[in-house]
């Protein structure tokens, strides 16, 4: 026997790759290299930027200490070489007044990422004496780093506030040392601007990062829940269509069956007409199986592409089910359309004709009176279709079976084409399907 629980699950794993595939970049030519997104030197700087970023991420306090290092040395160098009386306004300040301005600017870097604010606010009365005594020293600029820490961490209105905090000692040195004003405030101007707008740079650059980061993961949450959707939609349709090729066949045979072994006694000629029915009737539900299995192979170029059925095959459907013993005629009323259904609308009223049949079969009670009725009829924009017996009526709707299938599952299929299916009690005796597909033009 076909294993048609794996295969159908073979079948969604196909669909998902297939879904898959169209989200996937088409592979580069093995001939060709694909365009460089940069040069090699710019390349080289970027990975070598990456892992200096990588580094300081596993331990930031080794790269918050060469930092901090590194400028308390200069401060202290520039100190004791005197360079800062080069750029002094007041040449005279004592040196170790000097020298412990710069150590205030300087080490307060080792907390300048944890502690952005307090570290600017500690360094304010520092930059206040050093404007206030004409002494000027170099390390005051690195105030501008912690500014750069701001713009890149903290709120915009928080570098606001830093940017008046660093005003307020300028505007002092503007007031005392009028002579001097721009040595006094026009690079400490410049050098906030360039941090400002350098960290507002870097921070925009990664907010833009983390937003393309956090969309792509969404997109393939998306794109997984799509793929596992049609999945479980290709898994259902299989199941459907198993469900209708099995169970109408095997309920003909049934019939056949019980009507040959009740011949056999009295006419061996009708059971060996039976037994003949039987055989092509499973020959055809063989094949039909093995159709709709053949897409599901892992070639499916070499599938057997007969078309799936239509209107015009409903007589052969009747044929069949005349053979298991169940009379049933069919009435066409109503002219068709020039343009036929969709063949999903006509494969959609054939499998309901033969669904409601087969139920006649197992459900309406053995009876030598029974019979069936099959009414195609064509209105404008709609076709509808009338499937009656005179059984034993199903006063509860329903048919057993598993959940989806059944008249929940002959619901299904009208509901793909907006359709409508109502099942119950027929007025006389018995019971009825009522079908009604509109058409692709109606309103």
């Amino acid at each position: 026997m076909f294993s048609a629980h794996a295969l159908i699950k073979h079948r969604g794993t196909r669909t998902v790759s297939g879904l898959l595939s169209t989200a996937t970049p088409l592979p580069v030519a093995p001939d060709r290299d694909p365009v460089p997104a940069s040069t090699p030197l710019t390349g080289r700087i970027q990975r070598l930027f990456q892992r200096v970023r990588a580094f300081d991420r596993r331990r930031p306090a080794v790269w918050n200490g060469t930092l901090t290092t590194f400028w308390v040395l200069f401060a202290v160098l520039d100190v004791s070489t005197g360079g800062w009386r080069t750029v002094a306004v007041d040449r005279q300040v004592p040196e170790p007044l000097v020298l412990a301005m710069s150590i205030a600017f300087s080490a307060p870097l080792l907390w300048r990422r944890t502690h952005p604010l307090l570290v600017l606010a500690f360094m304010a009365p520092f930059s206040l004496a050093n404007v206030w005594t004409g002494a000027v020293v170099q390390a005051s600029l690195l105030q501008e780093i912690v500014v750069f820490t701001i713009a890149v961490r903290l709120p915009m209105r928080t570098l606001a506030w830093s940017g008046a905090l660093l005003a307020t000692p300028l505007v002092i040195a503007s007031g005392r040392f009028p002579d001097d004003w721009g040595r006094l405030v026009l690079p400490h101007v410049w050098m906030f601007a360039i941090a400002a707008l350098a960290g507002i740079l870097v921070r925009t650059r990664t907010e833009y990062t983390e937003a393309l980061v956090d969309r792509a993961a969404r997109l393939e949450r998306e794109r997984d829940q799509q793929a596992r959707l049609a999945a479980a939609a290709e898994r259902t349709r299989i199941a459907r269509e198993m469900h209708d090729i099995i169970g109408h066949n095997l309920s003909v045979i049934t019939g056949l069956a019980d009507g040959g072994s009740y011949a056999a006694a009295r006419s061996p000629e009708r059971a060996a007409q039976a037994l003949d029915a039987i055989g092509t009737t499973s020959r055809q539900a063989l094949a039909e199986l093995r159709r709709l299995l053949g897409v599901l192979h892992d070639q499916p170029e070499e599938a057997d592409r007969t078309p799936q059925p239509t209107l015009d095959d409903i007589d052969a459907l009747l044929e069949g089910v005349r053979r298991a013993g169940l009379p049933v005629r069919l009435d066409v009323q109503g002219t068709p359309p020039g343009q036929p259904p969709s063949p999903g609308r006509q494969l959609t009223a054939y499998r309901i004709v033969q669904e409601s049949l087969t139920n006649t079969l197992k459900h309406a009670g053995a009876s030598p009176s029974l019979t069936a009725e099959v009414t195609l009829i064509h209105r404008p924009g709609a076709l509808e279709v009338l499937i009656t017996d005179n059984g034993t009526s199903r006063p509860d709707g329903r048919t057993p079976g598993p959940a989806g299938q059944g008249i929940t599952g002959m619901r299904a299929r009208a509901s793909l084409y907006d359709g409508t299916l109502e099942a119950g009690p027929s007025a006389e005796r018995g019971w009825q399907v009522r079908l009604r597909l509109p058409l692709e033009d109606s309103s």
